[in-house]
């Protein structure tokens, strides 16, 4: 018997992002317009809702400090081109915040369904809250879903591209609840030999395989 399960692939961390080429509240877009600048792209479940409203408005109001890390916004949900054109210029009427950035009407699904953003057990027809933060050379580098009931955190999305630039920069780690100016974490020796000579580094170490060093 032919099995007919069909098997939904999720992008992963590492791997090279899908290319799309998308209707937009700002022409048509693709992946390769953002390639040399970080992207964050995000999802929504729907226009002129609450939490999305709230979640809208504060991208809005990082959209510059993001600019400053080299990061575009684009944002997506299957409604249509009219209904994003019709929320922004609600929310720019009623709350004060014009929207900045580009907004994706993916009436087909064709984007959310290759970046895993419609999960069944939340809604069949709506995305969930989704991040991808893709890197220069369009690698995905961070993946967040949120369930469409949380809104999302934007002080976290602004420290983890600080967090992921600083590694690529300096090839470290960094150590939870990092922030600019935080010690980083030196990535541990690989060699018994490299173990023995790590604590005669200099670095502020716990351990031969935990040291610290301010940058």
């Amino acid at each position: 018997m032919e099995n007919q399960t069909n098997e939904i692939k999720f992008p992963l961390i590492g791997e090279r992002a899908p290319d799309f080429e998308a209707v937009t509240t700002q022409g048509t877009l693709r992946l390769s317009d953002y390639e040399g600048s970080w992207l964050v792209l995000f999802s929504h479940p729907a226009d002129f809702t609450p939490v999305c409203t709230t979640e809208f408005i504060a991208f809005s109001k990082i959209a510059d400090d993001l600019k400053q890390r080299n990061t575009e916004l684009l944002g997506l949900s299957v409604d249509s081109v009219s209904s994003h054109i019709a929320w922004a210029r609600n929310v720019e009427e009623k709350m004060g915040v014009k929207i900045p950035f580009p907004i994706i009407a993916d009436l087909n699904k064709e984007v959310s369904q290759k970046f895993g953003m419609i999960h069944p057990g939340q809604s069949k027809t709506e995305t969930v809250r989704c991040v991808f933060i893709i890197d220069p050379e369009s690698k995905i580098r961070t993946i967040l879903y949120y369930p469409l009931s949380t809104g999302r955190n934007m002080q976290e999305i602004l420290r983890i591209i600080d967090a992921l630039q600083t590694t690529d920069k300096h090839k470290v780690a960094t150590p939870a609840n990092w922030k600019p100016g935080d010690p980083v974490v030196v990535p541990p020796p690989a060699t018994a030999e490299g173990a023995e000579e790590r604590i005669k580094e200099g670095y502020d170490c716990k351990d031969w395989y935990l040291c610290f060093k301010k940058l």
